[in-house]
């Protein structure tokens, strides 16, 4: 099952100790295929060659977990790296893994399943898989 990572979901890791490979085939309890966008991958690029030090580590960590998924290139029309994710998500039918708030609404509101962390030490759904 294709999974779509949002690029907050790759600093889950330090911020919550979450390992978010495991925690997303617990949640789905069937093989899943984490999906990085090409957008979502220049967003944290991004973030390694400008944020502040910190910033910069924490992207440069997110960047090389986020190698553990697949990479699908997407030829972004759109401005805004949600916007790519909400018609790729739509098109494809498939969960999405984000705690943006107004992201997860807009997905909510198109019936995409939302996957996010719950309490600070797990992911939770809303939605079906």
């Amino acid at each position: 099952m294709p999974i779509i990572l949002d690029s907050n979901a790759f600093f889950v890791p330090f911020e919550f100790k979450i390992d978010i490979y495991e925690e997303l085939e617990r949640l789905a309890n069937v093989g899943i295929e984490p999906i990085l966008l090409s957008p979502v991958k220049e967003e944290l690029e991004k973030l390694v060659a400008g944020g502040s030090p910190k910033m910069r580590k924490d992207a440069a960590y997110a960047l090389k977990l986020a190698e553990k998924s697949k990479l699908v290139k997407v030829d972004a029309k759109e401005d805004f790296t949600d916007d790519v994710i909400l018609k790729i998500a739509q098109e494809w039918n498939c969960p999405v893994f984000t705690n943006d708030m107004q992201l997860r609404k807009r997905l909510r509101d198109i019936n995409v399943p939302v996957i996010y962390v719950r309490q600070k030490s797990r992911l939770a759904i809303d939605g079906r898989l």
